[in-house]
């Protein structure tokens, strides 16, 4: 269809704005709002996280940085222990970083513009465009997952998304959608996050329930599962961890904390290793070892095999590494990886 794209389909925004009006979304926490800060916030954590999880973090994290100016001033480690469970930590170091940016380049006010919110860390093309939409109605159009699904169907577009050029033209097309009036701007975006969300499905259509399926081009052709189109698929790989539960005559558990790039990044972890006996000879004072039956942990586009094993010994003879013991009542307010946060738990 996106060949030959003739027209684009009329009323689109007015329909998606009447419809968010009466049956979209209203009540989330990050709603009804034009303060940038609770808005940038709210679309970062919920970049590749379900809003039922997000519902419970957003809270907690407002109550212990209230503004970016709070953000800015705290501790990297405070930031990570928070938003510890909520995975993609580089979202959490970029959070930090970009706060900081606002208070340093921008004077504490997060700019008003889209072009301009895009040069702050982790705001990528669309999350600025909402922010820019819903607090200061800029015509900015937003185009996250969700997003594509549904203008790809409405428009048939049929072009290969993992083509950049055709992701481009898809852009163009978002933008043209856009509501002549910038007042619309909030609602509008709103309106495409909410159907995209509990309507146009990945795998599941509800059309009787569309405020625009009779402008939808893939409605009519019977085929709304086939939209979006993009074939280049990331491959998957997978590892193997050897995790040293490394417990004292204390109760304190050893942790180091992880190198900032690379897996778990920036976190508290158990020492890693690749293999049994690399973990075994990191800490030859170890007894009683306990092999904790093995699991599989699955990242976005990585496979972690886990096999954990606990050993117990002196206080004064530490495991090989650096790193430092940590009391019981302590590490429960780290920065931890969820499956260490599960295990230690256990």
């Amino acid at each position: 269809m996106s060949e030959t794209l003739s027209s684009l389909p009329v009323d689109f925004a007015r329909q998606m704005v009447d419809w968010q009006r009466q049956h979209g979304r209203q009540s989330l926490p990050w709603q009804n709002t034009q303060d940038p800060y609770r808005v940038w916030l709210s679309e970062i954590m919920l970049q590749q996280t379900q809003v039922s999880t997000v519902l419970d973090y957003f809270p907690r994290f407002l109550s212990r940085f209230p503004d970016v100016a709070a953000l800015a001033s705290a501790e990297q480690d405070d930031v990570l222990a928070l938003w510890s469970g909520l995975g993609y930590y580089s979202r959490a170091r970029n959070l930090h970083r970009c706060a900081q940016e606002v208070m340093t380049r921008f004077g504490g006010a997060f700019p008003q513009q889209a072009e301009a919110l895009q040069t702050l860390p982790g705001i990528g093309r669309s999350t600025a465009a909402a922010i820019a939409a819903f607090c200061f109605q800029e015509r900015a159009a937003i185009l996250d997952g969700n997003v594509k699904r549904v203008l790809t169907r409405v428009l048939g577009y049929a072009d290969d998304l993992a083509v950049a050029k055709h992701e481009k033209r898809l852009w163009d097309l978002a933008q043209d959608l856009l509501p002549a009036k910038a007042s619309d701007m909030p609602r509008y975006t709103q309106s495409l996050m909410d159907l995209g969300a509990t309507v146009c499905l990945p795998r599941k259509v509800q059309c009787e329930s569309c405020p625009v399926t009779g402008l939808c081009q893939a409605k009519r052709q019977g085929t709304p599962l086939a939209y979006p189109v993009k074939t280049r698929k990331l491959k998957r790989s997978s590892a193997t961890l050897w995790l040293l539960w490394a417990v004292n005559a204390k109760g304190q558990v050893w942790l180091q904390k992880r190198p900032d790039t690379g897996i778990w990044a920036g976190l508290f972890s158990l020492p890693v290793f690749d293999s049994e006996d690399e973990l075994l000879a990191a800490w030859p004072q170890g007894q009683d070892a306990q092999y904790i039956a093995p699991w599989k942990h699955v990242l976005t586009h990585r496979d972690l095999h886990l096999h954990p094993v606990r050993l117990t010994g002196p206080v004064q003879r530490m495991p090989v590494g650096e790193g430092q013991w940590v009391d019981a009542k302590v590490w429960p307010d780290l920065g931890l990886p969820a499956p260490i946060r599960t295990l230690l738990m256990s």
